[in-house]
């Protein structure tokens, strides 16, 4: 029979199992295959995560939300060109309704009843509730979308003193930390999983603005998402985002958003803001390729480099200057742009922050005022009407705060869509929110009320020119 040892390793009992190879005690010096033993009791081995489990499980919610489409009939897909650019828009019929539903967790933060999830179990949803431990349903209220973290806030609008889960440090894990994730995979019920930190300060995943995630084994599958990563005092440290993965299902490679992050989001979804505003830098970052580094002279390409810097914005105004390159926020490294974002993202407003910054090879420490992006000029929202294909649509106008916000690339100019309504011709027609609508009919659209004039009456054509993702496409579309 194989010998066996039994390690502790912050707090945990492993028994590991070997013919003739040399162990470790808990102080780390070699075991002697003599000094090997069985475990000598049940709780030698019994060891277990349950008072883990049973501290967080409660406060662990599944959240079901759903939204009835109407479809109308829709004479715009009459038109093929149009078609290719902006999609099929599902086809609907005359009269026919959709009813489109989403799945996904979360958790309980607030005794008042407030909810963080993931924006992405919530978006363009209009009714949602949530299923708590106990099993009761209960109606939830969308307090605030952060579509820039993939985060939202949700109330309960039913009872109170409802169980909570305390908020960790995410600042505080390293990789190898023990770390638990609770919630509904593939709707099956509540669920527990098991793993460590695989890694931290994950960038370039592509899944929001503020791509700066913590990365774990623990399974996580479609219907986690919204849920806490757990560390071992039962704190949330992250909200379960995403997967990669090639089978749908988990490989090991899950991703979090930092519970920091979540903090900022939390914080203003309190005061009663329906966005959250924060640290404005007031310049483009660009990733440092091997050869950009060597070019300006640094060893390694690490840092966010300054591409072009908004003369009016705080970098200018802390005398940062095109070409520097800030590699630490606070003392933090910042590897790459993202970093950059995340770190000041989660800096309250009205505060400094201190930035390493490279410049011809020397390093320096400048102040920077935290301060929203100005929303010069106002955004002057308009709802279009009439039988345009921007019909249903809300726009406004671009300024800073606009582009920091949506998250807008390219062209300046235009106005841009802010809200789709549902079941609206600009709905059908796959305008979304962030498109920048720059011409109509040879028309230049500057502000919101030339695109509500450019489509106050009908036309026999349509030419429409608008930037999407920083690509800039113009179609021309049946009256």
């Amino acid at each position: 029979m194989k010998a066996s040892v039994r390690l502790v390793v912050n707090g945990l009992a492993a028994i590991i199992f070997g013919a003739g190879a040399a162990a470790l005690d808990s102080a780390g010096a070699q075991v002697s295959a003599q000094e090997r033993a069985v475990p000598g009791s049940r709780a030698e081995i019994a060891y277990s995560f349950a008072p883990v489990v049973k501290k967080a499980q409660p406060a662990v919610v599944n959240v079901f939300a759903s939204r009835v489409e109407r479809m109308p009939a829709n004479p715009f897909l009459d038109d093929p060109i149009f078609r290719r650019f902006f999609g099929e828009g599902g086809g609907g019929m005359p009269g026919r309704q959709n009813t489109a539903q989403s799945l996904g967790s979360g958790v309980i933060v607030d005794p008042s009843g407030l909810v963080v999830t993931n924006n992405h179990v919530i978006e363009n949803m209009t009714d949602v509730k949530v299923a708590l431990a106990d099993k009761r349903e209960i109606p939830a209220k969308i307090l605030l979308r952060d579509p820039r973290t993939d985060l939202a806030v949700l109330k309960l609008t039913e009872g109170s003193n409802f169980p909570t889960m305390e908020l960790g440090d995410s600042d505080a894990l390293e990789v190898g930390d023990l770390t638990l994730a609770i919630g509904n995979p593939f709707g099956v019920g509540q669920t527990v999983t098991q793993g460590i930190v695989s890694a931290l300060s994950r960038t370039h995943v592509g899944i929001s603005d503020y791509g700066f995630f913590i990365q774990t084994d623990a399974a996580i599958n479609p219907g986690n998402s919204g849920g806490p990563l757990v560390d071992m005092n039962a704190r949330v440290v992250g909200i379960n985002s995403a997967i990669f993965s090639k089978s749908g299902g988990s490989v090991g490679i899950g991703f979090a958003i930092p519970v920091n992050m979540v903090k900022s989001v939390l914080a203003a979804a309190k005061g009663g803001g329906k966005t959250v505003k924060r640290p404005w830098l007031g310049a483009t970052l660009q990733t440092l390729s091997q050869e950009i580094a060597e070019g300006l002279g640094l060893e390694r390409p690490t840092g966010a480099l300054l591409a072009d810097v908004d003369p009016k914005g705080p970098a200018a105004e802390a005398g940062l200057k095109r070409g520097d390159v800030i590699i630490a926020v606070d003392g933090q490294t910042a590897d790459d742009p993202e970093a950059v974002g995340y770190r000041l993202g989660t800096k309250p407003l009205g505060g400094q922050a201190n930035l390493t910054v490279l410049r011809a090879g020397k390093k320096s420490t400048v102040q920077m005022r935290l301060t929203p992006a100005p929303e010069t000029p106002p955004r002057d929202t308009v709802k279009l009407k009439g039988a345009s294909p921007f019909a249903g649509a809300t726009v406004v106008n671009i300024s800073p705060a606009v582009t920091e916000e949506m998250s807008l690339q390219g062209p300046a100019a235009g106005v841009a869509v802010a809200e789709i309504e549902s079941g609206s011709f600009a709905q059908q027609l796959n305008l979304q929110r962030g498109d920048v609508i720059i011409a109509v009919n040879d028309q230049k659209i500057e502000n919101t009320h030339d695109l509500e004039r450019a489509t106050a009456a009908r036309a026999y054509y349509w030419k429409v020119t608008l930037a999407r993702g920083g690509q800039v496409f113009t179609t021309v579309v049946g009256g």
